[in-house]
């Protein structure tokens, strides 16, 4: 008996959870696609339920979802409908999570803790996903915890170009509000063409416990634009003590920019209240009307999602898109 041949063909479908829905429309946009129609509620116990209303057989499928709060019942919408695909036979699935959930326990601090950014990629892996596209991890390690591909897109580019064309003539410094964003900070200053970087030192009182005190601004930062990175933004307590403390040693003004904006209470009001200049976040997260305030600037990841999503379906390079850095 000869085998029979046949010609294989590959569908793209686009999935999206209840978290943010406008970036996922913006996504599917970009791609020329519609997100696949579904049935998702919540019972009255809080349990969830998903069910796609079109065949997915075969299908090269991509799941998004943004782990905002309550971020719990995110993670678990996102793997019910891992799960959904899996048994519904879809070829290939990729959890699309711009915001990487219980990325910040990524190691153990003390005994007895645990690593909770292991435990999210060993539950998205036994549902039944094949790769993870996540954006601006809080550490690179992390991509070594999933058991298959990752992509690790970098929303740096998308906020570098915007302070470049906002405030590329200034006298720029590149600040990180801690010791251990330094690395973070270098690559933002050589992006932003080899400019000086700078970095908040840390203490602690003894007789506050749990609570750190900006207080000492390690490089030159007087008659500076400082440029304030990190990756994300919860309460906005680190964030603007950094801000005070380099007004406070002469800068001329501070930008804050970062991927990630959390905010939870009550960073609106902080933020809205600090000296900062600009304060640019990406809409990773979804950002409530309540949220926003004057100086906030909001970028749209969008764009490098669609086209991040494009190369992995058509068996493409990710890395081609950062400049062979991703």
């Amino acid at each position: 008996m000869s085998p029979k041949s046949g010609t294989p063909k590959k569908n793209l479908m686009l999935f999206s959870g209840r978290a943010h829905r406008e970036l996922a429309e913006e996504v599917a946009q970009h791609l020329n696609v519609t997100i696949t129609p579904q049935t998702a509620h919540t019972f009255a116990n809080g349990e969830l339920f998903v069910r796609f209303e079109e065949s997915v057989r075969g299908t090269d499928a991509f799941v998004i979802q943004s782990h905002t709060n309550p971020i719990n019942e995110w993670v678990m919408e996102q793997l019910i409908m891992v799960d959904a695909l899996k048994r519904a036979s879809a070829k290939r699935i990729t959890v699309v999570m711009p915001f990487y959930p219980y990325a910040r326990q990524d190691k153990k601090h003390k005994g007895r803790e645990p690593i909770s950014a292991r435990l999210i990629a060993d539950l998205f892996k036994t549902a039944g996903a094949d790769r993870i596209m996540t954006v601006d991890l809080h550490t690179a390690q992390i991509q070594g915890f999933f058991d298959g591909p990752v992509d690790h897109l970098f929303a740096q580019t998308l906020l570098a170009d915007h302070i470049k064309k906002t405030y590329g003539g200034a006298d720029i410094t590149v600040v990180s509000p801690d010791s251990g964003r330094v690395r973070l900070a270098e690559k933002w200053a050589a992006q932003l063409g080899d400019r000086p970087i700078a970095f908040i030192h840390k203490t602690r009182d003894p007789d506050k416990p749990n609570q750190a005190v900006a207080n000492r601004v390690v490089g030159q930062v007087e008659g500076k634009l400082c440029i304030l990175v990190d990756d994300m933004i919860d309460t906005g307590g680190t964030i603007v003590k950094a801000t005070d403390a380099l007004l406070a040693e002469g800068a001329a003004d501070v930008v804050i920019a970062t991927t990630h904006g959390i905010l939870s209470d009550p960073a609106t009001e902080r933020l809205s209240n600090c000296k900062a200049r600009e304060v640019i976040v990406t809409n990773s997260l979804p950002i409530a009307p309540e949220k926003r305030f004057p100086n906030l600037t909001v970028l749209s990841i969008a764009p490098m999602l669609a086209e991040a999503i494009q190369q992995v379906f058509e068996d493409g390079s990710v890395t081609s898109l950062f400049d062979g850095n991703a």
